[in-house]
């Protein structure tokens, strides 16, 4: 059943509480690395559910669809923002995987040792503030969304505050994640912002491909030239595999969304990712299929991969937020049944 089609009158009818079909269970974790973390199980009734942790930068942890997984989920799967490590590739101790990992706010990409920039920024590793979780009826609708504030601050420096607001509707396959990026201080800073949407098995397998609009693609370094052939392409689990990533220049859709797209053909099931690239020009598909670390990311950002300073004086595209400029960031990702 559609369940995206029932009425307010119509679900009443059928049930005590919406509840029974779709919506938000907020928790804490109580074992392990995870241990005092808030988290929120949404479920959609379509068979898309999902965990955002608001610990962790308002991340998203687990996600599947129909029972069917969609994350990478890493050894460390969730853990407290505590267990930071501020060493230059600290943040890897700390990686826990999941359907999508803010990197950002200041810096993202590699990390700059000399000038204290650590892998990705600290955005995953930011507990939000003022968490507010809705669930209503909406124009014949039944919505829900989660949203909080994540601030990237210091004395003498930066005052960014993200907005960030992830939703979805009742029977939906679909989930909104739409970022307000505002600098409260009184100089411009740099704004380097990448979601790191992290895809694994099954929904990652030999039988996938990714697929997108005639575009251009090109390999960051000499490893992803060796393999850019096959950069759509994914192989069982290899041993000893070194990451390649790989540069996409996706064209907008009359919409204003550039799209890309794993499809597996055994599943049945597509996952595009859509992002809006007036204010996410850029997109990075990171392949890792070694053992143990099976994964592709994808992932729109409005910065390549290789660190602030590069991202200023390689590629002259580091963005730059002004004293109360705010920015807008809007992406979409979606889970399509293929019928037939």
């Amino acid at each position: 059943m559609d369940c995206s089609k029932l009425s307010r009158i119509g679900l009443k009818k059928l049930t005590g509480s919406p509840s029974q079909i779709a919506g938000i269970r907020e928790s804490t974790l109580s074992d392990g690395k995870g241990r005092g973390m808030r988290i929120a199980e949404v479920y959609t009734g379509s068979g898309l559910a999902f965990t955002i942790v608001p610990d962790r930068g308002m991340d998203i942890q687990q996600a599947s669809y129909k029972g069917i997984g969609l994350a990478f989920i890493t050894p460390t799967n969730y853990s407290h923002p505590s267990f930071y490590d501020p060493a230059p590739l600290g943040w890897l101790r700390n990686f826990g995987g999941g359907l999508v990992t803010g990197c950002g706010m200041v810096s993202a990409g590699a990390p700059e040792p000399a000038e204290k920039l650590p892998l990705h920024g600290l955005l995953s590793n930011t507990p939000a503030e003022n968490i507010v979780c809705v669930r209503e009826w909406v124009d014949g609708k039944y919505l829900m969304s989660i949203s909080g504030d994540v601030r990237e601050s210091r004395m003498f420096g930066e005052n960014l505050l993200l907005r960030r607001t992830v939703s979805t509707s009742m029977g939906s396959s679909t989930i909104e994640i739409t970022d307000l990026v505002k600098n409260e201080g009184f100089k411009p800073s740099p704004l380097m912002l990448l979601y790191h949407i992290n895809v694994g098995f099954p929904m990652l397998s030999e039988d996938s491909v990714i697929k997108a609009k005639k575009h251009s693609v090109v390999p960051r370094d000499e490893t992803a030239a060796n393999g850019i052939r096959e950069w759509h392409k994914f192989d069982a689990p290899v041993k000893n595999f070194k990451e390649q990533c790989f540069y996409h220049d996706i064209p907008a859709d009359k919409d204003g969304f550039a799209r890309c797209t794993l499809s597996n053909a055994k599943l049945g099931l597509d996952f595009e990712v859509a992002y809006r690239n007036n204010e996410l020009p850029f997109f990075t598909q990171w392949k890792m299929t070694g053992e143990g670390e099976y994964v592709v990311g994808l992932e729109p950002a409005n910065c390549h991969v290789e660190g602030q300073t590069a991202e200023k004086n390689k590629f002259k595209s580091l963005r730059i937020i002004q004293p109360d400029e705010t920015i807008e960031f809007k992406v979409r990702i979606s889970v399509i049944e293929k019928r037939g």
